[in-house]
């Protein structure tokens, strides 16, 4: 099969490699879309110890079964696999497993090729009428989802009075913006720095985005979904007292947080790593019923021309929140 290979930093070739062979329980999804998500990029740059080259990265992804009984059903992809042994995986949390692999980290093989193995159980069957480009919005929309319900049980009834903001405007953003507003958040801004996705989220998508925002304690709601030093910084400003502060982000580990803001006015921070299986489904649910709208903010590109595609995303020329590669 091909598969756009991670060789080296800023390395990526489109190869033929072995194809996947699926183990007990797992099934050969044929992909059909797949998404570069910012964790993608990070080991692209040579910024992600977990992802060592050479790899196919990509967990992003749609398409249909190729073996078994359930040959052809069309299908998105939950790429988090656990040991559904531990604590963790039997409380339902299965994003906090220990032994947790996820598809594009060793020893599994990512999404950006024609094949991918995976579980059977971490598969939701898609609906005829929705596309398989849609489909695979699921992960990174779940992460999104996944923080805007962990808010809503910090806020209680104060949740769908809130007012949010959420820093960054690329899919995990986006997908935060949209989950709020389809959770019941009625006030959400977004901010986003470069100035032709900010137009794009505008007036394409219909977000109200800004470049930046008054340092005053204004937002019941703060989401990071960049994580970095300066965005936990300006999250720790711009949070109200009482608020919540939800970190996405994976950029960087060290710095911005004010800690003894957020101790004397009681605002609460927390980590929001993936989803859980039922967070997943939750964000596929959505996307099918059309709550999270038309989801049409993508760009495609072909998979042979996935090196060309990050290059452009590293350089900023891309204005859609979510590039999708089309193996």
């Amino acid at each position: 099969m091909k598969a756009l290979v991670y060789k080296a930093p800023q390395t990526l070739s489109f190869d033929e490699v072995i194809e996947p062979i699926a183990d007990e329980g797992e099934v050969i999804i044929r992909v059909d879309t797949v998404g570069i998500c910012g964790s993608d990029m990070h080991a692209y740059l040579g910024h992600d110890d977990r992802r060592p080259a050479p790899l196919i990265l990509g967990h992003e992804a749609a398409g249909q079964i190729k073996n078994g009984v359930y040959k052809d059903k069309r299908v998105t992809i939950n790429p988090l696999v656990s040991c559904r042994t531990c604590e963790f995986c039997h409380r339902g949390a299965q994003n906090l497993c220990l032994s947790r692999q996820i598809i594009s980290m060793p020893p599994r093989e990512g999404a950006f090729a024609e094949f991918v193995k995976i579980p059977f159980e971490n598969l939701i069957e898609v609906p005829d009428n929705v596309s398989l480009d849609k489909a695979a919005l699921a992960e990174p929309v779940a992460c999104g989802w996944s923080a805007v319900r962990k808010c809503s049980n910090f806020l209680g009834e104060r949740f769908n009075i809130a007012k949010a903001l959420v820093i960054g405007g690329g899919a995990i953003g986006v997908g935060a913006a949209l989950s709020l507003i389809a959770q019941g958040v009625g006030s959400v801004i977004i901010i986003e720095p470069q100035e032709s996705r900010r137009k794009f989220i505008q007036n394409h998508i219909g977000l109200e985005a800004a470049a930046e925002t008054s340092s005053v304690p204004q937002f019941d709601i703060v989401i990071d979904g960049v994580g970095v030093s300066a965005t936990r910084s300006l999250s720790s400003l711009v949070v109200k007292a009482g608020g919540v502060i939800a970190h996405i982000g994976l950029g960087s580990s060290e710095g911005g947080l004010d800690a003894r803001r957020i101790t004397l006015q009681g605002i609460s921070f927390f980590g929001c790593y993936t989803y859980t299986p039922a967070d997943f489904r939750e964000t596929a649910n959505a996307i099918f019923d059309g709550s999270l709208g038309a989801l049409d903010w993508v760009h495609f590109r072909a998979l042979s021309e996935g090196a060309k595609a990050f290059e452009d995303l590293q350089n900023g020329f891309v204005t859609h929140p979510k590039i999708l590669l089309k193996p």
